[in-house]
């Protein structure tokens, strides 16, 4: 168990599953060529599974002071786990996953591609290293590399198997990930925000320089809620614009209940939210907003067949 809370196994489960449902659930569901086969694309979730995983190791190397305060009962580095075991699962998993993200760079003729994985492990650990003692910027890189999880999915399935004949129907799906990696983004965001309000107390004793640290607490909590409006503003409109407009009235109601409602219950309950457990609830409720808004593509896919 020890093992599988160093590499935060239910993020890896999350991530995994969001990968899955956009390739099986969506883009095997149109009439297109793909470019990995299934095990290939099996590789593909490994690969980011393995790097997000080292990703989670160098930090919790890195946040043991942190997390000895805020979440005492979460440090297994120096614990259960010898610092040294730790460094050698994360070269460990660095290597296997730069290694297989190179093999199918090669699988489809673009070994120029396993840069990509060299770049999210590099950034990774300077996050965990560097990144994370510069206000926002280090937000700004956790959410970042959400999205390119959902990104990477277009780059290695559609963009090799695009072709003059198929070019519009591939880019238009290609910009449907993008919306939904533009999602992830911002929502994570705001989340990484909320995380950083919650563990105050750990980053400033470490001398960090988080955004609650910079400019206090509440300041923090108005820039997450400003953050928190645009994008339900932003969600809203894409409802119209692209579920209300081809009556895809399933959708429309989904979105409102797993995403529209819950992001409006974060913008009125952080006006109110002053502890540690304020906060930790609404970092829950925003990851349920993530989940259930990558979830969405599926009932989008259901409600289309459904229509047809």
């Amino acid at each position: 168990m020890k093992y599988l809370k160093l590499i935060r196994y239910q993020n890896l489960l999350m991530l995994a599953f969001m990968q899955l449902i956009f390739r099986y659930a969506f883009l095997k569901q149109q009439n297109i060529p793909l470019a990995l086969s299934d095990w290939q694309y099996g590789l593909l979730v490994l690969s980011t599974v393995l790097l997000a995983a080292a990703g989670y190791v160098i930090n919790n190397i890195y946040d043991v002071g942190t997390d000895s305060i805020n979440k005492p009962n979460n440090v297994v580095v120096g614990r259960g786990i010898t610092e040294t075991a730790a460094y050698n699962i994360y070269i460990g998993l660095n290597v296997s996953g730069v290694a297989i993200g190179f093999l199918l760079s090669n699988i489809i003729l673009r070994p120029t591609f396993a840069s990509l994985f060299i770049l999210i492990a590099s950034l990774l650990y300077f996050y965990a290293t560097t990144l994370k003692q510069i206000m926002i910027l280090g937000n700004f890189v956790v959410a970042l590399l959400l999205a390119v999880s959902v990104l990477i999915i277009g780059v290695f399935d559609l963009f090799p198997a695009t072709t003059s004949e198929n070019q519009a129907q591939m880019a238009s799906l290609f910009s449907i990930l993008t919306d939904y990696a533009l999602f992830a983004f911002m929502v994570n965001f705001i989340r990484e925000i909320v995380k950083d309000i919650e563990d105050v107390n750990g980053d400033y004793n470490q001398g960090l320089n988080t955004l609650p640290i910079a400019i206090g607490i509440n300041r923090a909590a108005k820039i997450a809620l400003g953050f928190a409006v645009i994008t339900f503003i932003l969600s809203a409109l894409y409802c119209n614009t692209y579920f209300m407009e081809n009556k895809l009235y399933i959708a429309v109601l989904y979105w409102f209940a797993a995403v529209l409602a819950p992001l409006l219950y974060f913008i009125v309950k952080i006006f109110t939210a002053k502890s540690q457990k304020d906060f930790h609830h609404l970092s829950t409720i925003l990851k349920l907003i993530l989940f259930f808004g990558i979830l969405s593509i599926l009932v989008i896919a259901l409600n289309i067949k459904y229509n047809a």
